[in-house]
C-alpha cells in the first residue's frame, strides 16, 4: 500500500511537471503598448510573410487570394493540417483578435485561448519578426474582405490530437534564434530576416528530423516535399550556382537563368517576392550567396 502511495504521488508530481513546461508561452500583457500599425507598411509584411499562399481559399487567383478563408490541406507523417479562417471574420476569423493575440500567435504558437498551435504554422521561423512588422501585419488584416468560412478541422490522430503534448515539441526545436549569426553587413542582414523570419524558408527548403523539427545544421540544403516524390531544392551555394542578380531576377518574374520559369508552390512565392521593393530581393539573394559551403 505504501509503495502504490509513492507511486501516486510521483504520478502526480510528474503531471505537475509536464504541465508546467508544456505550457504555452505569450508575451507580456503590455508588449505592443504604443505601437501603432501602418496598413501599407503591413501590405509588405503580408507579401513578405506569404500570407495567402496558404490562408486563401484552394484555387483563389487575384483579388479572390485576399479572402482568407482557410481550407488549403498540408500533407505531413503526422496527418493533415488545413489552415484557418485568418479573414476579419468576428466569428470565424480574427476579428475578435488583438494585436498581442497576433503576435502570440506568430512567436510563440499560441492562440488567444491558450492552446498550443501546431508547426504547420511556421511560428518557428515566425519568432524573430519584430513587433513593430507584426503591428503592421495586423493593421493590414483587419481591412481585408470577411469571409465567414469555418475553419476546417485538422485530420490528425492520437497522439498528435494532444495538443498539450506540443509544448514538448516547443521544447525541443524553438528558441533557437538566428541560424546565421555574424551577416557581413546590413543587407545581408535584412537578407536573414526575410529568409530566416518573415518568409521562412527554412520551413520547407531544410530537412526535418523523426519529430518534425528542422535540422538547422543542413539549413536550406532541401528535403522531400510531404505527400509527394519530389524535393524542395537545395538553396546552398555548392547547389544554387546562379548570381545574386539572376536570384533577385527569379524573385520577381519567376524566370531563371535558363529560361525556365518557377511552377508548383514556388509560384506562389514568387507572387510574394515580386510585391517586394528590388532592395529586398537584392537583400535575400545577397543572403543566400552569403551561406557558408559545406
Amino acid at each position: 500500500m505504501k509503495l502504490l502511495r509513492i507511486g501516486a504521488v510521483l504520478a502526480l508530481a510528474g503531471l505537475v511537471v509536464f504541465w508546467l513546461i508544456t505550457r504555452p508561452e505569450r508575451l507580456a500583457q503590455g508588449a505592443l503598448d504604443g505601437v501603432e500599425g501602418d496598413a501599407a507598411r503591413g501590405a509588405l509584411v503580408f507579401a513578405a510573410a506569404g500570407c495567402a499562399s496558404c490562408h486563401a481559399a484552394p484555387g483563389a487567383e487575384g483579388e479572390a487570394k485576399l479572402v482568407l478563408a482557410g481550407g488549403e490541406g498540408f500533407a505531413s507523417p503526422f496527418g493533415t493540417f488545413y489552415a484557418p479562417n485568418i479573414s476579419p471574420s468576428p466569428d470565424h476569423g480574427i476579428g475578435g483578435w488583438s494585436q498581442l493575440d497576433l503576435a502570440n500567435a506568430m512567436m510563440h504558437g499560441t492562440s488567444p485561448e491558450g492552446q498550443h498551435y501546431y508547426p504547420a504554422f511556421p511560428f518557428v521561423s515566425y519568432a524573430n519578426t519584430e513587433l513593430g512588422d507584426i503591428a503592421d501585419l495586423y493593421a493590414y488584416l483587419i481591412t481585408l474582405p470577411v469571409s465567414d468560412t469555418p475553419s476546417r478541422p485538422h485530420d490528425v490522430g492520437f497522439p498528435f490530437n494532444i495538443r498539450r503534448g506540443l509544448g514538448m515539441w516547443k521544447l525541443l526545436n524553438t528558441g533557437k534564434g538566428w541560424v546565421m549569426t555574424d551577416p557581413a553587413d546590413a543587407q545581408v542582414t535584412r537578407g536573414r530576416y526575410l529568409v530566416e523570419a518573415l518568409g521562412h524558408c527554412g520551413e520547407c527548403h531544410t530537412p526535418r528530423d523523426a519529430l518534425g523539427g528542422l535540422q538547422r545544421d543542413k539549413w536550406l540544403s532541401g528535403g522531400p516535399i510531404p505527400g509527394s516524390k519530389g524535393r524542395f531544392p537545395d538553396l546552398t551555394p555548392k547547389a544554387l550556382t546562379w548570381s545574386a542578380e539572376d536570384i533577385a531576377y527569379y524573385l520577381e518574374t519567376g524566370f531563371t537563368p535558363d529560361y525556365d520559369s518557377a511552377g508548383g508552390a514556388m509560384a506562389d512565392v514568387i507572387q510574394n517576392t515580386a510585391q517586394l521593393p528590388p532592395e529586398d530581393r537584392a537583400a535575400i539573394a545577397a543572403y543566400l550567396k552569403a551561406l557558408p559551403v559545406n
